[in-house]
């Protein structure tokens, strides 16, 4: 009895200090005071697919109030008081060419099921307009964004129903090359280039992301594709989990020539905290972190920068970032290093805000676009020994993959007189 007795002593005086030196942090009280008026947004998340590692997504038998084996859960995320949350739809590479479809979908459900078993935290979210609606009703705002274009099965049809579903962004690779994208581990050397880039396919992909007002998320993508999704894209990009090349030289990272075009797109580049990414080594810390928000800053303006924790997907977190209850910790040293109070509203939320409006106002303005409906040619797929040739011509790798190039060709080059007139 009396040992229970000092052990609350002991957790109440604990408990009694972290208060006070929060108290007596100023930068901290101020860091607090901007997160509760500006939405903090974070680009990914990966609690879905810890949901079905350790439950096989049987939400009701989790009870996200106190489950203790993740970086996430609802008293954390009111700690660190998340106002928005891009949740990960993600699927292993071992899916491509399987049941990637249905294993995206069945993590599409269940992030809609945790909004649904807990309503007074979590508010499903498709909009700039939703995220702002759920942070004035003090919840947090749940978008879906699908971690790999190998989810899609290389099928805009599935692209265009992941959207219906919520889906809000597309990363167009995850860590490996799908039959239209190549990866970031082409840039390592890990795995050889299929298509230089993107492929014909793969440019369709991105100007009907354009179209439906999806986020086009350039996280594990090589350079090459980064650029040339700049070069096309009408619509601003985003990377939701990526930090600054020239701080840790991981092919994660973001070169500063890829931050400067970021910049011109007026796109936002969300920092990832995972070690391997902020340090290039298994330790990293709170500095190191803000290191990369300063960096980027210097190359590309504040203007670009965003959150992108990449919690309950990685291992490895810098100390005094262990979970998403200590973001506030990255924004008091932002803060404490002369960040301005635009500048770090900006980095929270603003910029997130204003890149998805910008998508959503390229959506609008191509409302009268009918939808790409010409398919991947069938030889760019054909490997996949499970898929069937229903629909394509008797000549499989001729006539498919003519129309698709002429239409691309066609609609790129009415694009680039769109441009020289608006000039």
């Amino acid at each position: 009895m009396l040992s229970k007795v000092i052990s609350a002593v002991c957790l109440m005086l604990w408990v009694s200090h972290c208060a006070v030196s929060a108290a007596e942090d100023p930068f901290m009280t101020k860091a607090l005071k901007l997160m509760s008026e500006t939405p903090l947004i974070d680009g990914h998340n990966d609690l879905p697919w810890q949901l079905r590692k350790q439950f096989n997504n049987q939400l009701n038998v989790v009870d996200l109030n106190t489950l203790n084996t993740t970086h996430t859960n609802i008293p954390k995320i009111k700690q660190g008081k998340l106002g928005a949350q891009f949740w990960s739809a993600y699927v292993p590479c071992d899916t491509q060419y399987k049941d990637a479809v249905r294993q995206t979908l069945e993590q599409i459900d269940v992030v809609h099921r945790m909004c649904e078993k807990y309503p007074d935290n979590f508010m499903f979210a498709t909009s700039a307009q939703d995220i702002r609606t759920a942070f004035s009703q003090n919840k947090t705002a749940s978008l879906i964004g699908v971690e790999g274009g190998h989810s899609i099965d290389s099928s805009l049809g599935t692209l265009r129903t992941m959207y219906q579903l919520g889906v809000r962004y597309l990363t167009l690779t995850h860590s490996c090359n799908t039959p239209w994208a190549d990866n970031w581990l082409v840039d390592e050397g890990s795995d050889p280039s299929e298509h230089n880039g993107l492929s014909q396919f793969g440019k369709q992909v991105v100007m009907e992301m354009n179209r439906l007002g999806m986020l086009i998320d350039l996280a594990h993508v090589t350079v090459k594709v980064m650029n040339q999704v700049l070069d096309m894209s009408e619509a601003p990009v985003i990377f939701s989990h990526s930090s600054a090349y020239s701080i840790c030289k991981h092919a994660r990272n973001v070169p500063d020539d890829v931050l400067k075009r970021v910049r011109e797109k007026k796109g936002i580049v969300m920092v990832n905290f995972y070690n391997d990414y902020v340090t290039c080594s298994k330790t990293a810390n709170i500095s190191d972190v803000a290191d990369h928000f300063d960096h980027i800053k210097k190359v590309a303006g504040a203007d670009i920068i965003g959150f992108g924790g990449d919690y309950d997907g990685v291992t490895r977190l810098p100390e005094g970032l262990e979970d998403v209850s200590k973001v506030p910790n990255v924004v008091a040293e932002l803060l404490r290093r002369g960040w301005t109070d635009k500048e770090v509203n900006a980095a929270l939320g603003n910029n997130l805000l204003r890149v998805f409006t910008d998508a959503e106002e390229v959506r609008d303005k191509l409302t009268n676009k009918k939808p790409d409906d010409v398919p991947i040619p069938y030889a760019e797929v054909n490997k996949n020994s499970c898929r069937t040739s229903h629909g394509y011509p008797d000549d499989v790798t001729g006539a498919a993959s003519s129309l698709s190039t002429l239409a691309l060709q066609l609609t790129l080059a009415l694009q680039g007189l769109l441009l020289l007139s608006a000039l």
